[in-house]
């Protein structure tokens, strides 16, 4: 006896079996989204306050009810502010410390991950476990000592102390870096490392060959965090630099603020201009700022 099929009551109706799980779908989706947009707002009204103040007059800012628009927009603002101190140097003090600090970050940070992720010797989970305790000092406990030891090497006014223990992988906020960085290293597949070893590779070469090449969204992320503290820090350049010419962005728009307290226009288009490379930053990277957040990798 032969069962005969029985033709679905949708395909019966002319309609697809899975047109019907598409409206549902859709409306979740559209509730994600909405959801998504009203969480986004409280993260972004300080910043549309920001800029909306730096292109308005100071009587206009602290009307009631706020006003959101500016009427007429004041682009004079950002350049009065820009140009009442030499913020182009401040910025150039700024970038030359980023970019060394990302570099020396990046670089020996990697090569301590790659050794406690991808080498095997004796006491490297112990000594791992040493470095992460790291993570539980207050940075308070090692400001004086710290800053005594720069002064007695009479690095203080250069930019030696801001720069100089990056290129240390505990130093700072290295020790996060490192955890970062070997938790991806651990999701790369160790098969490539043995077939580069059996074809006669160094662990120096497998470092620079695969391992650093498969981690590029990790390597951005850490580049991404080391800028951006870099570029915000306050207390470092507070400590350490002592002449004018020598400011960082967070300095001098410190002495911006105490010299400008009433031209809020200023004050605020300067604290704009300082933060635009940042989120300029976030913006072009996002993708892979996500990714390696994430911490996926690569699968077997």
């Amino acid at each position: 006896m032969t069962a005969v099929a029985t033709p679905d009551k949708t395909a019966r109706r002319g309609v697809a079996p899975t047109q019907g799980l598409r409206r549902p779908r859709r409306y979740g989706r559209v509730l994600l989204y909405v959801a998504l947009l009203a969480g986004s707002i409280p993260t972004l009204l300080p910043f549309v306050w920001l800029v909306r103040s730096a292109l308005m007059q100071d009587a206009q800012m602290f009307v009631s009810p706020p006003e959101w628009l500016p009427s007429p927009f004041q682009w004079s603002n950002f350049s009065e502010a820009l140009t009442s101190q030499p913020f182009g140097r401040y910025f150039l003090n700024t970038l030359v410390i980023a970019v060394i600090s990302v570099l020396g970050t990046v670089l020996t940070c990697s090569v301590a991950a790659f050794s406690f992720s991808r080498l095997r010797w004796r006491g490297r989970n112990v000594v791992f476990a040493l470095l992460l305790s790291g993570v539980m000092l207050p940075y308070a406990v090692t400001l004086i000592p710290t800053f005594v030891m720069w002064q007695q090497l009479d690095a203080i006014d250069t930019i030696a102390p801001l720069t100089v223990p990056s290129w240390f992988a505990g130093a700072g906020g290295g020790v996060f870096n490192i955890f970062l960085l070997r938790q991806f290293f651990l999701t790369i597949p160790f098969e490539l490392d043995e077939a580069a070893y059996i074809d006669g590779a160094s662990p120096w070469r497998v470092f620079w060959t695969i391992v650093m090449p498969l981690s590029k969204p990790a390597i951005i992320v850490v580049t991404i965090f080391t800028f951006i503290g870099t570029w915000n820090d306050f207390l470092g350049p507070l400590l350490y630099l002592q002449s004018e010419e020598n400011y960082t962005l967070s300095l001098g728009l410190a002495s911006f603020q105490s010299m400008y307290l009433t031209q809020w226009g200023y004050l605020m288009a300067a604290s704009a201009a300082v933060i635009a490379p940042i989120v300029a930053l976030f913006f072009f990277l996002q993708r892979y700022f996500i990714e390696g957040v994430t911490l996926t990798g690569i699968k077997n």
